[in-house]
């Protein structure tokens, strides 16, 4: 095929189509311009009925065209909490509640765990499981405990995840929990393209599961693995949820979303501890208010040796690592 040829059927590719192109502002031109803005009306206005269709109730249209968690006026915000509360009663046969309590003034959230205390028994995954519905069928942990040795220190390379020994602790070896740091710096916000991810004022890195589009970029940001995909339709029994939930945390997610630890937003906004420490059967768990001088959280920032993790990163984690002994 002739040089002038490929170049004639590349113009025509370029234009749209296998055409030959046409003079600019030619009758011909602008009948090719206005059929293609019909064309994309028209299968604009398509595409559009074929979602409402998919839809179906008013309910669910409501859903999916629900504006960013951030954007809704007070009355809007309470009408999608009762349709939410009616939408999980009738799934679940439970009346549920879901809050959107906001930020408590003077607060700023942290978190401290002792490594010397920590014994690797995974209390703190399956309460975070129980209080936070998380998937049982495809499995989601927002916390994961790692195993290391003692020789080595914290080495994540040589680490152990799935670990299973008839007793825990394992001789010569200590054990590191890690979720979202709920970084001061977090590189998950900063990659989000649609802002479905953002950090509170108290510091809670949260997410807004209806503005998720499930592209995941969060989690190729994390430097701590702490994101996790809904791969499945998240599924948990009505025997075992937990009615108690918060709009930005615990409540039922999504098909394709992203979740994370979010301190637990739905007990500390409360006055309460995150659900992992008060299981924790070690007391290796703190929590409490940085911006408060008297809180054990300042206490063992002054007194204790601590470290956070991948330091070199800056993205400044709120959740500190000590050993207490």
């Amino acid at each position: 095929m002739s040089t002038k040829k490929n170049q004639k059927l590349l113009r025509g590719v370029q234009g749209g189509g296998f055409l030959e192109k046409s003079p600019p502002g030619s009758r011909k031109q602008k009948e090719k311009k206005l059929t293609r803005r019909n064309f994309l009306k028209t299968a604009g206005a398509a595409a559009a009925m074929l979602m409402l269709a998919k839809c179906g109730s008013k309910a669910a249209r409501e859903e999916f065209f629900q504006k960013h968690f951030k954007t809704l006026s007070k009355e809007e915000l309470e009408k999608t909490l009762k349709r939410l509360e009616a939408e999980y009663l009738k799934k679940y046969g439970k009346k549920f509640t879901v809050s959107a309590k906001g930020p408590i003034d003077g607060t700023q959230f942290a978190y401290a765990l002792d490594l010397s205390r920590c014994i690797g028994c995974r209390r703190c995954v399956y309460a975070c499981v129980e209080e936070n519905n998380q998937s049982k069928n495809p499995q989601v942990h927002w916390i994961q405990v790692l195993e290391m040795e003692e020789e080595k220190g914290i080495d994540f390379v040589h680490s152990n995840l799935y670990y299973n020994h008839d007793k825990v602790p394992h001789e010569g070896h200590f054990y590191l929990p890690v979720a979202c740091q709920q970084c001061k710096n977090p590189p998950c916000v900063k990659t989000c393209p649609v802002g479905a991810t953002w950090t509170e004022a108290d510091g809670i890195v949260v997410v807004d599961y209806n503005w998720c589009i499930g592209c995941r970029c969060c989690m190729a940001a994390c430097p701590y693995g702490a994101r996790h995909f809904n791969w499945g339709k998240p599924n948990i029994s009505a025997k075992e949820v937990n009615p108690k939930t918060h709009f930005l945390g615990n409540r039922p997610r999504y098909k394709g979303v992203v979740e994370k630890c979010t301190f637990c937003i739905q007990r500390v906004r409360e006055g309460r501890y995150p659900k992992c420490v008060e299981v924790c059967p070690t007391g290796s768990r703190k929590f409490g208010n940085l911006l408060d001088p008297n809180s054990e959280i300042r206490n063992i920032l002054k007194n204790k040796r601590v470290l956070i993790l991948k330091e070199d990163l800056n993205t400044q984690p709120k959740f500190f690592y000590f050993f207490g002994t």
